[in-house]
């Protein structure tokens, strides 16, 4: 059982920690049954997923991802308890992790940028778990340089026509609706981009190919020919998109540490386990120091990765205002520090540990897409760089 001490932090209040203790009851009871098997893959990892998406509905725990209005928790974000979410589901499934985080990553332009009519006719349904969200802003030549895309959207009478790929898109193929990101007109660099949302039915977006990675997630690629969207679909002004982008990112990035910290959690636990188990040279291998001192390690790691994650959580939360720094430090160092918890605990595990499915060496491959999506750990330096000197 992970460590659940740092509720007490002041970082929360009583519905969190309520919250915290909810999710994990569910997870332990329902996930077994839920997800099975979360290295599937194609069709039974899209089945799944929906599943996911569904029960999280049910349950209450999409509260989380919406703006109270529309049945959230909090006014826009809670924050704090997505980050809670994504830590525990993590820790238990890396695939219902996945489905939780987007239904929030999807849908936060909406909720952030989105008029009236918008929220209304996205939210509710994201909330409830019966609509699926994806955010799609990636290229094949625009990932960490948003500047480089090239899907262009041209004005049409009262649409826009949206040419273009994106790649590396979650959720691609099972979304209801996408945020898709597009350039106006010839404005160089992050100028210039606006944010729609284009409903999956809509003519000329298609799914072009689905993408398999080291830990199985709904991945794939779009493209756009000719997709005519209502200019009431944009989110924001035109130009805002970049706005919106770095917005999302910047609630989001945060939630990134906290699955790396449920993965390290669950990594510690079961070397701890591991160790009080294994005999070597008539000892059990956490009688030896050298044992001892990475056990110390990593839960120094997991603390400090905690803490960052849950002041940048608390941050914005609680005085609001963008928090790219907290978030950032909060991403960078939760993943890197996650990964290297991970690691330690293989080598705990010996030979085993690099067993395909055993519990460390998935978390082994869960953890290094981490360190690149949403802003690649270089990124995040340069980001934490320039957030202290312009101080």
């Amino acid at each position: 059982m992970a460590d659940t001490s740092f509720l007490a932090w002041p970082f929360f209040d009583e519905s969190h920690r309520e919250f915290a203790a909810a999710i994990e009851e569910w997870a332990t009871t329902a996930l077994p049954t839920l997800c099975p098997d979360d290295e599937a893959h194609g069709p039974a990892m899209d089945d799944t997923a929906r599943r996911l998406v569904r029960e999280l509905g049910k349950a209450g725990f999409l509260t989380a991802c919406v703006p109270a209005a529309y049945g959230g928790r909090a006014k826009d974000f809670d924050v704090r308890g997505l980050c809670l979410g994504r830590e525990t589901l993590a820790r238990h499934a890396g695939l219902a992790d996945f489905s939780f985080a987007m239904q929030g990553l999807g849908s936060a332009a909406v909720t952030l940028f989105g008029n009236d009519r918008q929220k209304a006719h996205y939210l509710p349904a994201v909330g409830r778990g019966e609509a699926i969200a994806a955010f799609a802003i990636s290229e094949v030549d625009a990932g960490s340089d948003v500047g480089a895309m090239t899907t262009r959207a041209v004005p049409d009478g009262d649409h826009y026509v949206i040419d273009g790929a994106k790649t590396w898109i979650s959720n691609a193929g099972l979304a209801d609706f996408y945020t898709v990101f597009a350039r106006l007109g010839d404005a160089p660099g992050a100028k210039g981009l606006a944010a729609f949302v284009v409903d999956a039915g809509t003519p000329g977006l298609s799914v072009s190919g689905r993408i398999d990675v080291i830990a199985p997630h709904p991945l794939g690629s779009l493209r756009l020919d000719g997709c005519r969207v209502p200019a009431t679909n944009m989110l924001g002004k035109p130009g805002d998109g970049f706005k919106v982008a770095m917005s999302v990112l910047d609630v989001f990035r945060s939630t990134v540490g906290a699955a790396a910290l449920g993965f390290a959690r669950r990594a510690l636990d079961e070397a701890i386990a591991r160790g009080r188990k294994r005999r070597v040279f008539d000892h059990h291998l956490v009688d030896f120091q050298l044992t001892q001192a990475k056990i110390a390690d990593m839960a120094v790691a997991i603390d400090a990765a905690a803490l960052l994650i849950y002041r940048a959580a608390w941050t914005k939360d609680v005085i609001g205002g963008r928090v790219t720094r907290e978030a950032s430090m909060a991403k960078l160092f939760a993943t890197e520090s996650a990964q290297q918890v991970i690691d330690a605990a293989v080598q705990i595990f010996g030979g085993l540990g690099v067993v395909s499915g055993t519990t460390v060496e998935k978390l082994y491959r869960e953890i290094r897409p981490l360190r690149i999506y949403e802003g690649a750990s270089e990124i995040q330096k340069l980001v934490i760089a320039g957030k202290v000197m312009d101080q």
